[in-house]
This record gives C-alpha cells, structure tokens and sequence, in this order.
C-alpha cells in the first residue's frame, strides 16, 4: 500500500524536476529518504540540508515543510537560481485553513512570476517558478518515464485545479 509519505515524496519531486527544462542541481530542506528515492531516478546533483545554511546556486528547491517566513524566503533566494528556479513547498490546505494558505501562496507570488498551489492526498503545495509553468511546460519525455505508483504526467496537470470556491478566492493572489 502506498503512504501518505511516499506521495508526497512524489508530487515534490515530480511535479518540480518534471517543469523544470534542464535541471542540474537540487536542494532539499529537510529531505527523508522517500524524497532520496524519487530523486535518484535523475542524473542530478543533490544536497540536503536541514536549513537553508548551504552555498552555491540550485536550479530547484524542495521544502519540506510549510513553516513559510520572510527568513525562509530570504534565505531561499540566496540559493535559487534567478533566471529559471523553481521552488516547491508544503502549504496548508485551503479547506483546512484558507487563511494560512492565501497568506502563504502570497508571501511566495511576491517574488516569482508563476506561484501556484496544487493538492494531493489532502496536502498542498505551491510550485513558483522564475520562468516554468508547471503545465505548459511539463517535459513529457521525462514525465512519461519515472517510476512511481502514485504521480503520473496528467496528475501532474489535474493537481493544479482548485474547486471553484478556491479559484475565486485566489485569484489574483496565485500567479498562473
């Protein structure tokens, strides 16, 4: 059976390394092994780290927490790659707490050109990127091929669509 975990661990990294045109490098704040898993299926550098306490540039970034701050996004910038990087964070859900959420899709819209919140298994996360919309430019040849038992390439461009209530709310906010 698969876990709670183990999609989660696939909807970060597919989603992400799917959007993503040519990506080299990864980090991963507060990675598990589930995350491990699905990103060796990839030929990319990667380094994890329990903060954003590293040095370098990375093409994506993986948060796997939804503690989403001025600090958090500061250091993130630090790091992300500004002319093509994607960062993938968790979020609360909207129908749990559309408060928390709207505030932390807007916190991270302010400095991305496309902020977009997606949901799976009752989570959500927000993909924002500098440059790659996460279904307009989803590269096939690379979605079709991983190995997984919960993400596949339409999944990838279904998790995007919000119920009605939620797109209403949220326009304007999130950055498509």
């Amino acid at each position: 059976m698969i876990t709670k975990e183990q999609i989660k661990a696939e909807m970060m990294v597919h989603v992400a390394l799917n959007t993503h045109k040519e990506p080299k490098s990864v980090l991963v704040i507060n990675g598990d092994e589930m995350i491990k898993s699905q990103l060796a299926q990839y030929e990319i550098e990667t380094t994890f780290a329990e903060e954003f306490n590293v040095e370098g540039s990375y093409d994506v970034i993986l948060y796997n927490s939804d503690m989403i701050d001025d600090i958090v996004l500061a250091s993130m910038q630090r790091v992300l790659e500004p002319k093509c990087g994607i960062f993938v964070s968790l979020v609360d859900n909207y129908e749990d707490n559309s408060e928390k959420m709207t505030v932390q899709l807007k916190t991270i819209a302010e400095q991305f050109w496309i902020a977009m919140p997606y949901r799976f298994e009752g989570m959500s996360a927000i993909l924002a990127s500098k440059k790659y919309h996460p279904q307009a430019d989803i590269i096939l040849d690379r979605s079709d091929f991983v190995d997984t038992h919960y993400y596949y390439t339409e999944l990838q461009n279904a998790c995007f669509v919000m119920p009605a209530y939620a797109q209403k709310a949220l326009t304007g906010i999130a950055r498509r």
